[in-house]
């Protein structure tokens, strides 16, 4: 039944007081949460601030973890950078000491939970991080740890890491409205994450581009010695490079295929100099030879011997200009340091470009002063000759005429004295002249005699030929093969300039895998075939007394070429 009317009127009335004290109440409830919800805000807004303040990439991660140690409450924080290979590449932590890391151990790669967020890169909470099912434990003398909070850092659509919070202070659990918050957080450092990446990149660019410039201007500086150069290149591409070791390989003439360690730097370098080291072995590949830069994950084969603690990584450039190759740059950097990133990479290979181009013009320069050295001994030896010598010998001729004149023996013999002193000067300066033309041949480079015969065969051409030299051609010792390619070199030439009419003439000498080449190619008019003289006959022998042979290829009208091969010893 209902109540009736009387019985209504009858219940007192609610209180005033009391309907206001539950309005103040709930008022009170809803402005704390408001005013908390706007210092988490204002938290939030001062941790991205702190971790945008920097651009230094190993700072900025530093901030990020710190900061959200401190906007979430959490005791421990760490940062894992996820590397090429899925795995923790760098783990940056808040809230372990020194002391403490270093009982602790090696840092983490990637297993159990935080394995879990690589592979499924989404926020996870856990009231007790050793109780899932993924758990890997801790390592000894490492602190307890129970709520767990983490969240994946992108940097525009790719995982560069995860963020990871443990130990709630008071114990607690990490909220839903924590994990909120440490996503935001986490965005925003993706975005500082970037920024430092660009900023990194680019001055790392500028750093190599810098050093290219200056290894370049000091190698070409007048008096610098060639093995100082080398030691300079190698010196500077460890800093740059942030390698372990630098090796600056050349060709090694006594072994085919093989480089010998002409300039170094790092650490157990020094041990390795003058080694012949064969970076064409199956166990590394040496690639192409077209000027790039080659990583290698297993690369120390290489170069063994180099004492404890071996370079991990090893980034290997070739040094080729125009064409010709003239070595390797070797870096290698030690274990846990992480890959060559990609902008070493390509920065190394425009180092080595620099510093291959700058080693041809030092060739050049000192192959210059070289053949000026030896011009001036020609000369020296010319003018010894024909004037000194010529002038000596009429003043000899001279005083033995005055014999004629003079009856007293004292007077003959002082001419005899005379005589006999001017010939000796005559003897000793015809030995000087000998001498100078002597070390000459001796010292010349085989480029340079090369460069001269090839000078001296066409002077009758409107335009020089076009010569090219590839390997170890100037450690060429053997004197009789370098008479003989002297001679073929002076024959083929002549036979082009003489017979063939050609506008362009191509000339190329080469030391590769155990054999001496030369090749001599024109755009004139060919024959169908050779004539009747001895030149080609005699180019054919000579390569048959060296065990070697001579082809010629011709067509009327379109050229002829010559390859000229013998075996090194």
């Amino acid at each position: 039944m209902n109540d009736s009317p009387e019985e209504a009127r009858n219940e007192p009335p609610s209180a005033p007081g009391v309907q206001l004290e539950d309005l103040l109440k709930d008022f009170m409830a809803r402005a704390g949460e408001l005013l908390q919800a706007q210092e988490r805000t204002r938290g939030l807004l001062e941790a991205v601030v702190a971790v945008a303040e920097d651009l230094s990439l190993e700072s900025v991660l530093e901030r990020v973890v710190r900061s959200a140690c401190d906007f979430l409450q959490a005791r421990y924080g760490a940062l894992g950078v996820i590397g090429e290979d899925n795995a923790l590449s760098h783990f940056i932590t808040v809230g372990i000491d020194d002391h403490l890391a270093s009982r602790i151990g090696p840092l983490p790669t990637g297993h159990g939970v935080l394995g879990l967020l690589i592979t499924e890169p989404a926020p996870l909470r856990l009231h007790d991080l050793s109780q899932h099912p993924k758990a890997y434990g801790f390592p000894r003398h490492h602190p307890p740890m129970k709520s767990f909070l983490g969240v994946p850092v992108r940097v525009r659509d790719t995982v560069f890491g995860n963020l990871y919070l443990t130990e709630k202070n008071g114990g607690e659990d990490f909220t839903p409205e924590d994990e909120d918050l440490a996503i935001a957080l986490a965005a925003a450092a993706g975005v500082a994450i970037e920024n430092a990446r660009l900023y990194e990149d680019a001055r790392r660019r500028t750093s190599w581009l810098e050093a290219c410039m200056d290894i370049t201007g000091r190698m070409l500086e007048d008096g610098q010695p060639e093995s100082a150069s080398l030691d300079l290149i190698a010196s500077r591409a460890l800093l740059e490079s942030e390698a372990k070791l630098a090796l600056v390989l050349l060709p090694a003439a006594e072994r085919p295929g093989g480089y010998t360690v002409e300039g170094f730097a790092g650490i157990n370098s020094v041990a390795l100099r003058g080694r012949v080291l064969s970076v064409d072995s199956a166990d590394v590949g040496a690639g192409t030879l077209d000027g790039a830069a080659t990583t290698f994950d297993d690369p120390w084969r290489l170069v063994d011997g180099t004492g404890d603690g071996q370079p991990g990584k090893l980034l290997m450039v070739d040094l080729s200009a125009q064409g010709t190759h003239q070595g390797f740059l070797i870096l290698g950097r030690s274990p846990g340091t992480g890959a060559f990133s990609a902008t070493d990479i390509d920065m190394a290979s425009v180092y080595g470009s620099h510093v291959a181009l700058a080693l041809a013009l030092d060739r050049i320069h000192r192959l210059r002063e070289q053949l000026v050295v030896f011009t001036d001994r020609d000369r020296i030896g010319r003018d010894l000759h024909d004037l000194v010598i010529q002038r000596l010998f009429a003043a000899g001729l001279s005083i033995q005429s005055l014999r004629r004149f003079t009856s007293t023996g004292s007077a003959a013999g002082r001419i005899d004295a005379i005589t006999d002193e001017l010939d000796t000067s005559i003897r000793d300066l015809r030995n000087t002249i000998y001498s100078l033309r002597a070390n000459t041949r001796e010292r010349e480079l085989l480029s340079s005699r090369i460069l001269r015969t090839i000078h001296a065969g066409a002077k009758a051409l409107p335009h020089a030929p076009h010569l090219t030299l590839t390997g170890a051609v100037d450690a060429l010792e053997d004197e009789v093969v370098v008479e003989h390619l002297l001679a073929v070199i002076t024959e083929s030439l002549s036979n082009a300039v003489r017979h063939s009419g050609a506008e362009t003439i191509t000339v190329a000498v080469a030391v590769e895998d155990g054999a001496l080449i030369m090749e001599l190619a024109d755009d004139g008019r060919g024959f169908k075939e050779p004539g009747s003289g001895n030149g080609l006959g005699n180019m054919i022998r000579r390569a048959a007394e060296l065990n070697g042979s001579c082809t010629i290829t011709s067509t009327p009208g379109k050229g002829t070429s010559l390859t000229w091969t013998v075996p090194l010893r």
